[in-house]
């Protein structure tokens, strides 16, 4: 699960252009804050993104990991036959996550994204204008606060990398807020342990409701991983010199880990599980492939595909962390 989506290039681009004259010390200080808020389990007690030099900090430092695990997530959806055309965006900040939906959905005809920060929201803004689907280019970006978000019926509603910023009461209400007003709802955290416990909450609200998985689980069961292991996918992010710089790193790309839950309302025909998910790197050896997966059957372990099972070895050959089990 580490494809870079689609759209990638021309939000680089678009980071690219609203970025130019903006003091390169006071966005690396502002980064700094960044990196140091992000690596807090802690609930924020204010807006992480303070000033206009930490929203492009965000925007240069973040948003393109964003917009990649919401790209991988987002993609996997439309290539089950999702097809949603109108989107809401929770605390979606300069919208890394409308610009994952339009590269996932050609279906998608209107798009709003919902903050509390105007900054963040006059930047998303900035970014969409002239961008080449119309949905994102017409966008609208409205302030908002959480727990007071205006009434909406939507057929996708998003909420990622936000949970972290609430308490516990904070998140349930966030999650039944989104399952108010969406048909089908995506919750994406970082890839930790702690990011990985926030979605297993939501997940276990939306079950609760009586709402229908679709992914990354095959199953409706507990998460059957061990105590102490988590479930969480990549996705590939190409760096662009801005970026790197901004990190100080000199790799042209990083894999953004992130874990997620998918679901769709009880009313709403839920794609069934084909198959198990791939949960870590396949171990390719001379004649067979070794994978560890999460099964239908609400099971985790071991699965090998042979060399004599023919096409499916041959597609297992092909498959990666994250994907569905051939």
């Amino acid at each position: 699960m580490s494809r870079t989506p689609p759209y990638a290039a021309d939000l680089r681009a678009a980071l690219a252009r609203v970025s130019r004259g903006v003091d390169e010390r006071e966005l690396a200080r502002a980064t700094e804050a960044l990196v140091s808020r992000y690596r807090s389990v802690a609930p924020a007690n204010a807006p992480i993104l303070a000033s206009d030099a930490h929203v492009a900090a965000y925007a240069a430092y973040r948003m393109p990991a964003t917009h990649a695990a919401l790209g991988r997530v987002l993609g996997e959806l439309a290539d089950r036959r999702l097809a949603p055309r109108t989107m809401l965006d929770l605390g979606g900040g300069t919208g890394a996550a409308a610009w994952a939906a339009s590269g996932a959905f050609d279906t998608l005809e209107r798009v709003t994204v919902l903050d509390q920060v105007e900054a963040a929201l006059a930047l998303g803004r900035r970014l969409v204008e002239g961008a080449a689907a119309p949905a994102l280019a017409e966008a609208t970006f409205a302030r908002a606060v959480a727990g007071r978000w205006p009434e909406a019926d939507v057929d996708l509603v998003t909420v990622s990398y936000v949970l972290s910023e609430l308490d516990e009461g904070e998140q349930q209400t966030l999650v039944a807020d989104a399952m108010r007003r969406g048909r089908c709802v995506v919750v994406v955290e970082p890839g930790t342990p702690d990011g990985y416990a926030r979605v297993i909450r939501a997940r276990d609200a939306l079950l609760a409701a009586g709402w229908h998985l679709v992914g990354p689980c095959p199953h409706s069961a507990d998460c059957p991983l061990a105590q102490g292991d988590w479930c969480h996918f990549a996705a590939r992010v190409n760096r662009s010199a801005e970026h790197r710089r901004l990190k100080g790193a000199e790799l042209s790309y990083e894999d953004e880990k992130f874990s997620w839950v998918a679901a769709v309302a009880p009313d709403v025909p839920a794609p069934e599980a084909r198959s198990g998910r791939i949960l870590r790197h396949p171990l390719k050896r001379k004649g067979f492939v070794e994978f560890q997966a999460c099964r239908p059957d609400g099971t985790a372990g071991r699965e090998v595909v042979s060399k004599k099972a023919g096409e499916r070895y041959r597609e297992a050959r092909d498959a990666e962390w994250g994907d569905l089990l051939p």
